[in-house]
């Protein structure tokens, strides 16, 4: 037998006793802790997803999963060490839209490429953007809105939590699909951007769910569109921007969880299954809910589609808004 014919039988072997070894693998898996990085703080959404599921998934599966949380560069470094984490299957990422969708068009030099480094798993959660006015600006809806700002653009400035976040973008989109230029003013978070909307300092803003509720609610701000194209569940009377004109808008702040590229498919496939069990189940369907997230469980293959898809949408956005971080 010639040395080619032995590289090419050893090479059909080894094919053969991965496959063979497939299943075995996704069925003793987990043999140890499972890591899950979450690039944010503890106490926002992402930890606060990525926790909920950690636990389900440590009874489920016999094994803990522990939240790593590494904050810091707008969720780059928490990333990096996703991306370049060991692809063993005891690692995971619970990144979401700026982390996986907005940087990798932001950021000149990011040390992460998200097709490239990342598996998809799951999309596990999103939340809407809400578009909210100080209750003194004399606009009840984007129609009016996007009139006051082709009248008066001087008068009408908004803010976001910082430049090329969701907030940012998501206007940006606003005003380029309907024909008017707003002022942006970016802040160092979304408090200090909700407190000076509150105060009567800028004209509006795009703030999730969670952090805009509790101030329509009790009056100090007024909601004028929702950023999905299909109305939020916890404000069924506030419609869209698509339905007041804008076409095609659609902006919506989601959590997903990926794995660096590499991660044995069995171990992806299940990892996935558990998840979108998770997440789908009725009681953690009505904790997400109180804490106004939608759930989602995807696919890997439905979420690998929605990703790209994403990356597209904010590099579009991104250049609209001309911003980029060195």
């Amino acid at each position: 037998m010639s040395r080619s014919d032995v590289r090419a039988t050893t090479g059909l072997c080894a094919i053969a006793l991965l496959l063979a070894c497939t299943p075995t693998l996704a069925q003793q898996w987990p043999m140890r802790p499972v890591r899950i990085i979450v690039p944010f703080p503890p106490g926002q959404a992402a930890d606060i997803i990525a926790r909920t599921v950690a636990e389900r998934l440590s009874t489920t599966l016999g094994q803990q999963f522990i939240v790593d949380n590494r904050p810091g560069a707008g969720s780059v470094v928490g990333s990096e060490l996703g991306a370049k984490a060991a692809p063993d299957g005891y690692t995971f990422l619970a990144g979401g839209t700026s982390a996986l969708a907005i940087n990798v068009n932001l950021y000149r030099k990011l040390p992460y490429d998200t097709l490239r480094d990342f598996a998809p798993v799951t999309n596990m959660t999103e939340v809407a953007m809400i578009l909210v006015v100080n209750p003194s600006v004399p606009v009840a809806n984007v129609q009016q809105l996007v009139a006051l700002a082709k009248q008066r653009p001087e008068e009408v400035s908004y803010g976001s939590s910082g430049a090329g976040s969701v907030a940012h973008l998501a206007i940006e989109l606003l005003g380029s699909s309907a024909g008017v230029k707003l002022g942006h003013i970016p802040y160092k978070g979304s408090v200090p951007n909700i407190t000076d909307l509150i105060a009567g300092q800028i004209t509006l803003t795009a703030e999730t769910t969670p952090t805009v509720l509790p101030h329509v609610k009790a009056g100090k701000l007024r909601a004028i569109g929702v950023s999905p194209n299909t109305r939020v569940p916890f404000m069924p009377d506030v419609p869209t921007v698509e339905e007041q004109g804008v076409r095609g808008y659609d902006v919506r702040a989601w959590t997903a969880l990926v794995a660096p590229k590499g991660t044995p498919a069995a171990v992806l496939d299940r990892m996935s299954n558990e998840v979108v069990r998770i997440v789908t189940a009725a009681d953690m369907r009505k904790r997400l809910f109180d804490l106004q997230l939608v759930p989602i469980g995807s696919t890997r293959e439905a979420f690998a589609a929605y990703l790209k898809s994403e990356i597209e949408k904010w590099g579009r956005a991104v250049k609209l808004s001309g911003a980029t971080v060195d």
